[in-house]
């Protein structure tokens, strides 16, 4: 979803490049051409780290000076979920549809400042009394001994989690499974001596420190792989030749090379560069990573609650059909739960309805 300042710095662009253009009208947004931008207010927003709740609502399109202009354009149909007849099986999709749409709105599950309590539908439960990961694995992937060698197998699975945390302890367990040698690749980080920092204080931060950070967007120190396994690219390296996040080259071998990758964090206290091969495994992914993604086969790996708006939604709507969706929820007492935490910041929605079109 595009923010209000890229809205706002799209709208300088457009401005400049059609100056010239007889059509151009200097007192219009865009200069008076019509732009379309797609978007969901349901799903997470732009992420703005260490920010409260109303700088998140804030940073949406709807709080630019510009919304005024928009014009709202609704989508009625589900297109990913796969509707069929008017039979059992069409209108249990109907009833997920509308299940999806109450999740996204925050029509359901007692409310307390942005979060509400829902309960979980028995037939999307991992059916288990206590809590255990190898159960929602075995949903995913089932028969993955069989598959391993696949390059089609993997592509349309996973399992989401909230946190990057998390996402590691699913990778490392589902690759346990895998039969072969693992090979490991440990990287090379540096500090980054940037004005304000005194030498001594560069040397309070050990190797060993260093190693042990794990930030979203760069690999991991120690990168463990097998002959075999799925990874996703963190960088985009060559997007004619497929090597690219949204890449369709699968199955065809290629050479990475190792990157020099600095995190995009601003909550670190310090900056540094790490030399990895720019690959992770993705038997799992985290929520955010996964919106946009149509999969057939999900689980919804929860050992904590999602904690910012539209998480829950964008984990549920991955899937194509209902029955390719499992959720593994864990109370706060450490057993299975068939309740979990959802979030949404309704203040968002005010003022979309006078925007749309009859």
């Amino acid at each position: 979803m595009l923010n209000k300042f890229c809205f706002e710095a799209l709208d300088k662009y457009l401005k400049d490049v059609l100056r010239f253009d007889r059509g151009y009208n200097p007192d219009a947004p865009f200069g008076g051409k019509i732009v379309v931008l797609g978007g969901d207010f349901r799903q997470i927003f732009p992420v703005i780290p260490r920010s409260s709740r109303e700088e998140i609502v804030h940073s949406c399109i709807n709080a630019s000076n510009l919304w005024q202009s928009c014009q709202v354009l609704q989508l009625t149909e589900n297109m990913r979920l796969c509707c069929g007849s008017r039979d059992i099986h069409g209108v249990q999709l109907e009833e997920f549809a509308t299940w999806l749409l109450q999740i996204g709105d925050r029509l359901i599950g007692d409310s307390t400042d942005g979060e509400s309590v829902i309960r979980i539908p028995d037939n999307l439960l991992v059916n288990i009394e206590y809590p255990c990961l190898h159960d929602l694995v075995l949903f995913v992937y089932s028969d993955i001994l069989l598959h391993s060698s696949s390059v089609d197998y993997f592509k349309g699975r996973s399992i989401l989690a909230p946190t990057l945390d998390v996402v590691t302890e699913v990778n490392n367990h589902v690759m346990s499974l895998i039969p072969g040698n693992e090979r490991v690749y440990l990287s090379s980080d540096t500090l980054i001596n940037e004005d304000g920092h005194l030498e001594s204080e560069l040397y309070t931060m050990s190797t060993e420190s260093l190693n042990a950070l794990n930030c979203s967007g760069i690999p991991q120190h120690r990168l463990v792989l097998k002959i075999g396994v799925p990874v996703m690219l963190l960088r985009n390296i060559d997007q004619s030749n497929g090597l690219a996040n949204a890449g369709c080259n699968t199955g065809e071998i290629v050479f990475i090379p190792r990157m020099n990758m600095s995190p995009n964090n601003d909550t670190l206290p310090i900056r540094f560069t790490r030399r990895q091969f720019p690959v992770a495994l993705c038997f799992a992914m985290t929520i955010n990573k996964s919106q946009g993604q149509t999969l057939s086969t999900v689980g919804v790996y929860l050992p904590r609650p999602v904690f910012t708006h539209g998480q829950l939604y964008v984990a549920l709507s991955r899937v194509s059909i209902h029955s390719g969706l499992k959720i593994l929820s864990v109370g706060s007492n450490g057993k299975v739960s068939d309740h979990t935490i959802n979030v949404v910041y309704r203040k968002v929605f005010t003022g979309l309805l006078r925007n749309i079109l009859p």
